[in-house]
């Protein structure tokens, strides 16, 4: 049962995350941006990253990361958490994640 205005949350299975998804993912900047704030900073809550986006582009960036297999989203209280899926994708797709980044930022 949905807790207030939210929907259950859904989040695939990291040998069901895919490749093209990713990459699709963090094609985004701001998607990246928030990929890197997790990395450096740690789980936070949707509302304390600070982009200069509508809440309601935040909430599509968030959901395509997390349909993507890229974070792991829980409520906790009145806010949704974020957590960066870096060990499990770093497992699926060693060093990934690190050299897009990394090439994106050059």
């Amino acid at each position: 049962m949905p807790l207030g205005r939210w929907t259950p949350l859904t989040h695939p299975e990291i040998d069901e995350v895919a490749l093209d998804d990713v990459l699709q993912a963090l094609a985004d900047p701001t998607r990246r941006k928030i990929v890197r704030m997790l990395i450096d900073e740690g789980d936070r809550a949707c509302g304390t990253f600070g982009l200069k986006v509508a809440p309601s582009t935040l909430s599509h960036h968030f959901r395509s990361l997390r349909k993507a297999g890229l974070i792991r989203q829980e409520d906790v209280g009145r806010q949704r958490m974020n957590t960066l899926r870096l060990a499990e994708l770093e497992q699926r797709f060693p060093g990934l994640v690190d050299r897009i980044l990394d090439a994106a930022a050059e």
